[in-house]
């Protein structure tokens, strides 16, 4: 069992950034593939970002490319998702996510509680 919570969300204005943290409990994090979805009002949860297991493998959708940046730090059991830039497009409920194994963008063996971040324009 992973338990995972996130923290990091906020309401900012258009053009600022947030860094999203995301911390796992459990002593196989590391072997674990990471990644953020996000659920915006009337939308379906979507995926944003991931990330394999020893740092590798690094994905995004593409309306995130050049502005969100993926990571970890396996000596911590956390994830992050640094988002530059932000547009109110990007509002949403953020949630961490882990899988065991590739092809976490499917879907996702655990799930946090999510937390809101809200741009303003």
């Amino acid at each position: 069992q992973v338990q995972l919570v996130e923290s990091g969300g906020g309401l900012v204005q258009a053009g600022v950034s947030l860094r999203l943290s995301c911390v796992a409990s459990g002593s196989t994090f590391s072997r674990y593939g990471m990644g953020w979805f996000r659920q915006a009002p009337g939308k379906e949860r979507e995926f944003v970002a991931a990330i394999g297991s020893f740092g590798g493998s690094i994905y995004y959708v593409d309306s995130v490319k050049g502005r969100f940046t993926i990571s970890r730090d396996n000596a911590k059991n956390t994830v992050y998702l640094q988002m530059n830039s932000l547009k109110p497009e990007d509002t949403a409920v953020y949630y961490c996510a882990a899988k065991w194994g590739p092809g976490i963008q499917r879907g996702a063996d655990y799930w946090g509680q999510g937390t809101q971040v809200t741009v303003s324009s």
